[in-house]
């Protein structure tokens, strides 16, 4: 198979196993770089495995991308110089043609989110602190994606310290949506899914904490999975953090296998990974709808403020799914969620205790954004009672959420309360009229998942009248993460929102 067919058919994973190897032939990259950045990564992965393309032509090719787009976008920042990446390349080459293949990434270019430590390069989780800070070492994660083949091409825009969903910061400024580089892509994982959706990477990492791999999913129209708490490890292992990482993907077939790339392997330093009760990365497949019934939450029985469009644009995928056979009900939770609230900004402003030091020293605390440093404020009123009032409500709360998969398979809610806004603001200070009380108000949809620490996974839900983005949340019972990753396969199927690619970019 000559090499222009194979990008313009195409190749699955399974099919490029059974095929052997293939001699190089000579470059191609700078004829048709647009069929290796729109490869989907577990294709172009085949590709490069069974050495039809090299790793220089597709490091080369997203190098011209990103150094076309990026200037507009602002979602890769710290890139190593072209030089060094084409070197990194040219090993992988050498490496695969000595038969030493090294993982589903190998010789991939990668962005690491920029709060996340990838050895030499800058490390400044988006706060002036840290604007010249060099990681030493990898973190554990990162090696993990090191080992599996990746190179490192830089890092994503961040908000400080990743703090909000907008991913803006003093140090490299603010990242712009996929489909509107004028508006927020949303965070904190902003540059990841805006590297994703302008096919500046193949897939991406993030964390998630109030959303940050959900709410950049759904601006910018890509795959952001939060999964099970403790499957990714790190944090106190004795307990279920707030936060996560995890993986983003232009589909869903990319997120479940950079999702067993990075899972932490159960260690005596991390207890409770779960890493074992997924199954291999080609063992997933989408659910048969018509078996599945799924409870839509809506706004919580208006609870919730949502920017016009947002509930209509979720229901219509609704009929979708219903019209592919699946059971679709509206349900109501038993629950106050007003407390749900209460008890989510607690816990939240309690976990700033740790970053009480830089708010203390003259010297840093000038360097805080605002809403950083009303959090580190708040944690100091917090007593100890208010702290076990936030833990037992959150456990009443995961009993209700259990209460409901009892009846449902999934549970459905809209990944955010407005579309994309402009990137000059912020945060969003009202929704149709409500004024939002704090600087993260406008995101409380996500809490649930969190508070719950479920499997939740970011799928498109289209796009408005004025082409912005939205996706919806598809929450499941605590470590059922692949049936939730198939139903977003099975979701794949009977809709196109992810084949929308922005307009008027080409390569």
């Amino acid at each position: 198979m000559k090499r222009r067919e194979f990008l313009s058919k195409g190749l699955t994973v399974s099919t490029a196993v059974a095929l052997g190897s293939s001699s190089l032939s000579q470059s191609f990259a700078a004829e048709l770089p647009a069929d290796i950045i729109n490869m989907s990564a577990s294709k172009l992965s085949a590709a490069i495995r069974q050495r039809q393309v090299s790793c220089e032509e597709v490091m080369s090719a997203y190098l011209q991308r990103i150094h076309r787009y990026n200037p507009v976008y602002n979602a890769i920042v710290s890139l190593v110089e072209d030089d060094q990446l084409l070197a990194q390349a040219r090993e992988a080459d050498q490496a695969l043609a000595s038969d030493q293949y090294r993982g589903w990434m190998h010789g991939m270019p990668h962005a690491v989110k920029d709060l996340t430590a990838v050895a030499g390069l800058r490390y400044t989780s988006g706060s002036p602190m840290f604007a010249d800070r060099i990681a030493q070492e990898d973190s554990a994660m990162v090696a993990r994606m090191r080992r599996a083949g990746a190179i490192f091409i830089g890092k994503t825009n961040t908000p400080e310290f990743g703090v909000g969903s907008q991913s803006y910061n003093p140090v490299f400024g603010a990242t712009g949506c996929a489909y509107n580089p004028e508006l927020t892509s949303g965070g904190s994982s902003g540059g990841a899914a805006s590297g994703l959706g302008t096919h500046m990477l193949p897939v991406a990492d993030g964390s998630d904490m109030m959303g940050s791999l959900r709410n950049p999913g759904a601006f910018n129209n890509v795959i952001g999975f939060r999964p099970s708490t403790g499957l990714m490890g790190g944090g106190d292992p004795f307990s279920r953090s707030l936060s996560s990482s995890g993986p983003m993907g232009r589909n869903t077939e990319d997120a479940i296998r950079l999702l067993h790339t990075i899972a932490a392997e159960p260690a005596s330093h991390q207890p409770q990974a779960l890493k074992e009760q997924l199954p291999g990365a080609d063992r997933y497949g989408p659910l048969n709808l018509a078996d599945q019934k799924i409870g839509w939450l809506g706004n919580f029985d208006n609870y919730l403020t949502m920017e016009p469009g947002v509930i209509d644009l979720c229901e219509s995928n609704l009929q979708t799914l219903s019209a592919a056979g699946a059971t679709v009900e509206s349900c109501t939770v038993q629950y106050d969620m007003a407390e749900l609230w209460q008890c989510w900004l607690d816990l939240r402003n309690w976990s700033r205790t740790s970053m009480r030091g830089y708010y203390e020293n003259s010297d840093t605390r000038p360097m805080i954004k605002p809403e950083l440093a009303w959090e580190i404020e708040q944690s100091y009123s917090l007593t100890a009672d208010a702290i076990y009032q936030a833990n037992a409500a959150r456990s009443r709360w995961y009993r209700e959420m259990n209460r409901l998969f009892d009846q449902y398979d999934f549970l459905v809610l809209p990944t955010a309360q407005v579309f994309p806004y402009s990137k000059d603001l912020h945060w969003p200070t009202e929704i149709d009229g409500r004024q939002m009380d704090t600087y993260h108000r406008w995101m409380e949809v996500v809490i649930p998942a969190s508070l719950a620490g479920i499997p939740v996974v970011n799928v498109p839900a289209g796009f408005d009248q004025q082409g912005r983005p939205m996706g919806m949340q598809i929450m499941g019972r605590f470590g059922e993460d692949k049936k939730v990753l198939e139903f977003a396969l099975a979701y794949e199927g009977v809709t196109d929102h992810l084949s929308r690619r922005p307009a008027g970019m080409s390569v």
